[in-house]
């Protein structure tokens, strides 16, 4: 590929209390550190022959910019909204605004937790939902995403899809 931006551009989102990672409720969410979850999806990334920036902020107007941005920098966006999931109005309409392909991820099983959880304002605008294989939700999210991103590029950029 000539053109550097020819390579997929997927901007990583890590919502509230997820730089506690590896410290919070081990329990649910297991032992690996947010810098775990980052090496271990940049590396992905490599495989794939994809980009990605990965960024947490514990403030929903921080999420809210950053998704913005995807609007002229990323050709996608995986998110964990963390507890905004599941009361963010702002948030979702973000990533509705942008029409940019977003994948939720969730380390946990939501639905198995407690009854607040079992509802998310941003799925309904996401392409879908990796929720409960703890670190692996992440990468089997950017892998979906990816794969999304591949049948997209065709159309567009107005080349034939055959193959």
């Amino acid at each position: 590929m000539s053109d550097q931006r020819e390579i997929p551009h997927v901007l990583v989102l890590h919502g509230p209390n997820l730089n506690l990672l590896g410290l919070r409720e081990p329990a649910v969410y297991g032992t690996q550190t947010l810098a775990d979850v980052d090496t271990a999806l940049e590396a992905l990334a490599e495989e794939l022959g994809i980009e990605v920036a990965c960024r947490q902020s514990n403030q929903e107007g921080e999420l809210i910019d950053w998704v913005h941005e995807a609007l002229e920098r990323f050709d996608g966006v995986l998110m964990n909204p963390g507890g905004y999931t599941h009361t963010s109005v702002a948030l979702r309409d973000a990533i509705a605004s942008i029409a940019k392909p977003c994948v939720e991820v969730h380390l946990s099983n939501v639905h198995k937790r407690e009854a607040f959880r079992h509802t998310s304002l941003t799925a309904g605008v996401c392409v879908g939902v990796v929720m409960g294989f703890g670190v692996d939700s992440y990468l089997l999210g950017l892998r979906a995403l990816v794969s999304h991103l591949h049948k997209l590029a065709p159309v567009a950029s107005g080349a034939s899809t055959a193959t």
